[in-house]
Parts: structure tokens; sequence; C-alpha cells
């Protein structure tokens, strides 16, 4: 979310995403037509080591990092994806800016961001996003080499082949159900995601933050491709709806997030059974894992799933909403009781 009027106060390859290298040899090298320009930047990470809080039940915290940087096109990280092994990331901007990198382990835990670059994604025709009305992009996914966005204020998706064109891939808008223009400017499609395994693979899903007034009021997501329809999202104690991503097992992660006055941000992760997603439905689950004070965190609002050889591994980063009191916090977790890749 880029405003800060409310807030301040791929898959595996066995699914069809790319290659464990794909990603990030499509955003290197490939040179179309159009290509456009990518900034080189330094990031600077400091750890985050501890979180202040204990018992995380089936997930692991690996550690994290406070990400800074001079350019004026980083930060407000809003969407973000992870290669299959868990190097190349991909995130994007709430200013219409994609923001790449290779993300450095030591020991399974991160400890920084290199090669870091941004680039302004383009729109149809070749219109730069940031000076559009389509700059507000807020969720990010990747499938057989098409990005996924998800864009507030126009209540958009579009895709890009980024699997063709690396960061210099021109988004075209999809068709969505009329009533899409009908959500609120600024709590549109904070989520989008690829169901990746059963009878409805490939089908492209959009939720939305927050569709109707009420703490408690469920959320609207579509079929954005596949069967087509619409399905709800329960909420629950003020929190709403940042981003989904789909565990190899085919669960569904919802990615909630909420701020309060006194106890500042907080964040929790509900998993939902995949056989659950499908048109019609009401979709809740058990919370996976729940943050708040003491721990450290920001506005989480990137959610990316990759497999390691210990298992599954969640990236979360979130939106500074470019603003001097918040930072760019990037967490890792490992979820407990899940097969190595």
């Amino acid at each position: 979310m880029s405003r800060f009027s409310r807030r301040r106060v791929l898959a595996l390859a066995a699914g069809g995403a790319l290659s464990a290298a794909g990603l990030s040899v499509a955003i290197a090298r490939n040179r179309p037509p159009h290509a456009i320009d990518e900034v080189p930047i330094t990031v600077r990470a400091a750890p985050f080591e501890e979180l202040g809080v204990g018992g995380l039940g089936r997930v692991e915290f690996l550690g994290g990092l406070v990400l800074t940087s001079d350019s004026r096109d980083f930060g407000g990280l809003s969407g973000l994806f992870m290669d299959p092994d868990g190097r190349g990331l991909l995130a994007l901007s709430d200013r219409g800016y994609w923001v790449a990198g290779t993300l450095v382990t030591e020991n399974g835990r991160p400890r920084a961001l290199a090669d870091a670059r941004v680039a302004p994604m383009q729109g149809p025709g070749g219109r730069a996003l940031p000076r559009s009305r389509r700059r507000d992009t807020e969720s990010l996914t990747i499938w057989r080499g098409m990005a996924y966005v998800g864009i507030e204020g126009v209540h958009e998706v579009l895709r890009f082949p980024i699997g063709r064109d690396g960061l210099a891939a021109r988004g075209e808008v999809m068709p969505l159900p009329a009533e899409v223009k009908t959500l609120p400017e600024n709590q549109s499609f904070e989520a989008v995601a690829v169901v990746p395994l059963g009878p409805l693979a490939g089908s492209v899903i959009a939720i939305a933050e927050r569709s109707d007034p009420g703490d408690d009021t469920p959320t609207r997501g579509w079929f954005v491709t596949g069967p087509g329809g619409r399905f709800t999202v329960a909420r629950r104690g003020g929190y709403d709806v940042t981003d989904a991503a789909f565990l190899p097992s085919g669960d569904l992660l919802i990615l909630e997030r909420r701020l309060g006055w006194l106890s500042g941000w907080g964040m929790r992760i509900r998993r939902v059974e995949g056989s659950a997603v499908r048109p019609g439905a009401l979709l809740d689950g058990p919370t996976l894992l729940e943050l708040g004070s003491p721990a450290r965190i920001d506005n989480m609002e990137g959610l990316a799933v990759h497999s390691d050889a210990r298992g599954v591994v969640l990236t979360l980063i979130s939106d500074d909403n470019f603003f001097l009191l918040q930072k760019t916090v990037l967490l890792q977790f490992r979820l407990a009781g899940t097969p190595a890749a």
C-alpha cells in the first residue's frame, strides 16, 4: 500500500516455474528490441538476528536483514518472488519499479543482497509505470516465465513475459469482471498467486486487501484465469491481506498485517488447504505464525516460498512506504515438518 493515510499510522520447477537459475538468467542476459537500462544500486544489509519473541510453533526463524540504499527508487517493496534455488530475488515497489538482486546466505541464513538493480516497470505500449496511473504495483508471482502483478488504484492484474524479456517485459492487462472496479481505491489487489497442483493448476488468483468495511468482514478474491468466478477470504482481528503464496504441497499461505496505535505493527500467516481454493469458497485456516510487539517487524507485505535441502523456506519483506520512520525488513523462516527438496 503506497499511501500513508491508513498505514503509516517459481513455485517448483516441476510445477512449471522457471528453472533454478531461470529468473536470474532472464533478467541478466535477455535484451529484447525494447530493452531498458537496469540501474545497479548498492544495498546495505544490517543483521536482524533476533525477533525478541519465542515459541514460533511450526516455523523456525532463520534470520533477517534490514536493507537500506541511497537510491531513491529503492523502498516501498510490496511484492516478492524467490528463485527456486533461493538466490535470485525479484521484488516490486509501490512506485512501479522492479528491484532485483541475489540473496547471499551463510549456513542457510540471509547475510546480504548482492548485484542489486532497479528498472522501471513497463505497461501496455511500453509506457513507464512510474509515470502512469498503474504505478501502485502491490503483488507479484511468476509462473512458467510469466510474471503476474496486482495493481491498486486501477484494480488491475498485468502479466509480463519476464522469462522472455527480463525486466524490459511489457505488461498486458488481464480481463477481470466489472465488479472489481468497486473495490476501495487503496485496498485492492495486494495478493496474486498461481494454483500449483490439482484440477485448477495454473489458475491465477487475486485477493483484495480489504474489499468491504468492517474488521471482520471477509474480503473478496477472484480467479483471474482458469474457472473464473469469485471467492472470499475470512478476516478477523483487524488484519488485512497483504500477500499470498502456495506451498509445494498445494496449500495456500495468506500473509496479513495490522497496525495498532499502541501495539505497533503486527503480522500473521494463515494456512489454507489447497483443496478449499475454488470458486464460491470461503477460505480460512489455522494461524501458522503471528508476530507483534515486542518483535521489531515493520509493514510486512511480501511473501515468497522456495525449497532447499532442509525443507520449505518462507521469505517476507516489508514496505517502508518511503518513510524515514519505517524500514525495509527481510525475514526468513523454515516451515517445520516439510520434506526436503
